[in-house]
């Protein structure tokens, strides 16, 4: 590569200088690597979810609706009409698309207008979002299981060198294999406050709680049954223990956090209309979503997966910026 190719001299260069001149940092070769894995990364998704009878589809990116809650939302100028925002998940309109594709999928962008500065958050990321018809916590479990195993033993089949070049042994995700561990969400409360984290039942898991409870696992690991204060109102909740829900967060190890959130979706109309209520929801905001349940549905599962943070993991990055070409963060709109 000549100079011409890379103008950036050869020296140590600040975060800013870089992030700033990100047009033309993209030509390093460990960033043109981890853009070639990302595409190998969702082919291998892709190819997964057509042997396995999936139907890709596309949702709006406005919406007038949340799916993970207000205070995260990115209000926009649609024709000066107040509550439109981009959309922070498909989940709300692929309930409506199983009843008639079946099982179904998407790789879209999402948005979170959530303040962090952690090197996990982007306000732009890739979510890749399933839903499956007569589906259980359970079943959409083992296919979040057989589907990071596939994109991680096929980038170690494919594309190994380059993955050793990042900096992950590619032999570790050779290694993975379904099904992954799973603990109760009051099994992963003791453990972080047998570790000295400041945690009580009822609270959710933020990157500090998270960290040290990776530590006890080698491989990803589901925590399952978040209790319902902490998970949105479309959330099925335990007919055993209705204090929690039929969720489940799939975490990555060392210290990478959730990679993938699911769970069971509420189907019955007056529960969920209850549920809206307990929120604090509006319901007429969710009236056509809540009609689905009057015109016949059956009971339904689904997550999303945040494709920047498993990449992450997957390479062993240290910053999640690395993972897209030009990231979107609080700081962040420029280049």
């Amino acid at each position: 590569m000549s100079h011409l190719d890379y103008p950036i001299v050869k020296k140590e260069q600040g975060i800013e200088f870089l992030m700033d001149n990100r047009h033309l940092y993209i030509r390093e070769p460990k960033l043109q690597n981890i853009f070639q894995i990302r595409a190998k990364f969702l082919e291998a998704s892709r190819d997964y979810f057509r042997d396995h009878g999936y139907t890709e589809v596309q949702t709006p990116m406005f919406m007038t609706a949340s799916v993970e809650g207000g205070s995260t939302l990115f209000s926009v100028d649609y024709f000066e009409r107040e509550g439109v925002f981009l959309s922070q998940s498909w989940q709300l309109y692929a309930e409506a698309l199983i009843s008639s594709l079946g099982n179904i999928y998407t790789i879209a962008p999402s948005f979170r207008a959530e303040p962090s500065r952690t090197r996990r958050h982007l306000s732009e990321f890739l979510h890749m979002e399933l839903e499956e018809p007569w589906s259980t916590l359970s079943d959409i479990q083992d296919t979040g299981d057989k589907l990071v195993c596939h994109i991680a033993n096929t980038l170690a089949e494919v594309v190994p060198e380059k993955v050793r070049d990042i900096g992950r042994d590619p032999e570790y995700l050779a290694s993975l294999k379904a099904p992954f561990p799973k603990i109760t969400y009051d099994e992963a409360v003791e453990i972080a406050q047998g570790k000295g984290v400041d945690m009580f039942w009822g609270d959710d898991f933020g990157w500090q709680q998270e960290g040290p409870l990776t530590e006890e696992f080698e491989t990803p690991f589901w925590v399952v049954g978040y209790p319902s204060g902490i998970k949105p109102f479309y959330h099925m909740p335990d007919p055993k223990r209705p204090e929690v829900t039929l969720s489940a967060d799939l975490l990555a190890p060392e210290g990478y956090g959730e990679i993938i959130g699911g769970g069971q979706r509420v189907h019955n109309y007056e529960q969920l209309y209850q549920r809206t209520l307990d929120d604090g929801l509006d319901p007429a905001n969710y009236a056509w979503y809540m009609d689905l349940r009057k015109w016949g549905t059956v009971p339904h599962s689904g997550f999303g997966l945040g494709v920047e943070r498993v990449l992450m993991w997957m390479l062993k990055l240290d910053h999640i910026r690395d993972t897209v070409p030009f990231p979107r963060d609080m700081r962040r709109v420029y280049p």
